[in-house]
């Protein structure tokens, strides 16, 4: 039990530089208090003491802000970071040695049965405010971004951005098939030139033909 607990202080020790101590962590840091109440309630869960499991579960949450279900499956050394918002459910997995930032959701999507969470694999890095919705993988070593919506499996070693989630890295490279991040955003800016153009164009085409169709009226206006 005591390796354990030092297990994880260390780890948060490891990817923290603003930990100045593991006595900080144990008496200060959410994230860790959020966790070791998931392992009690956890037990609790396992066996069959659904009611102090939950109890625990909400305590927990009005305490530190972070909600885990405690029939969620938790590996060693999860580190949720400043934690504020977080939310993890029943069915989801989480490896060894993952991050979690504030606002992160390990949810559902509605549709699903049974299994209804995501699994991360080990030494994931979920950024804030990403939502993981539905009964799929992330794979070991994974990076998903901040503010990212993931609706579908992630590979091993592979970085995802965007609403909905696409794969931009894989090990430190650009998959072939794969555009730039900011391709969307220089279309989005050649659509809008080429509408301005159009206006000119329709603006020009419309004085042309009041001109064709109103001669008299134009000589008029020169006489006078």
């Amino acid at each position: 039990m005591f390796s354990n607990l030092k297990a994880e202080l260390d780890s948060i020790m490891d990817r923290d530089p603003a930990a100045q101590s593991r006595l900080e962590v144990f008496f200060l840091y959410s994230g860790f208090r959020a966790v070791r109440s998931y392992r009690t309630a956890h037990w609790f869960y396992q066996h069959n003491h659904k009611f102090m499991a939950r109890y625990l579960s909400q305590r927990t949450r009005h305490k530190t802000g972070i909600e885990i279900h405690p029939g969620a499956k938790i590996g060693k050394g999860l580190f949720i970071d400043h934690g504020m918002g977080v939310v993890i459910g029943e069915t989801a997995e989480i490896g060894d040695y993952c991050t979690l930032y504030q606002g992160v959701t390990l949810g559902a999507t509605g549709k699903d049965q049974g299994k209804r969470h995501p699994t991360l694999g080990n030494h994931v890095f979920v950024g804030s405010g990403a939502k993981i919705l539905g009964p799929f993988r992330v794979g070991d070593n994974a990076h998903v971004g901040a503010g990212a919506v993931v609706l579908k499996e992630v590979p091993d070693n592979a970085t995802v951005v965007g609403v909905p989630a696409r794969v931009v890295r894989i090990a430190g490279r650009r998959p072939a098939n794969v555009e730039p991040a900011h391709t969307g955003e220089r279309t989005s800016q050649q659509i809008g030139y080429v509408g301005v153009q159009l206006r000119r164009i329709q603006e020009q085409l419309d004085r042309l033909t009041e001109a064709v169709l109103n001669p008299g009226e134009r000589q008029v206006a020169k006489s006078s």
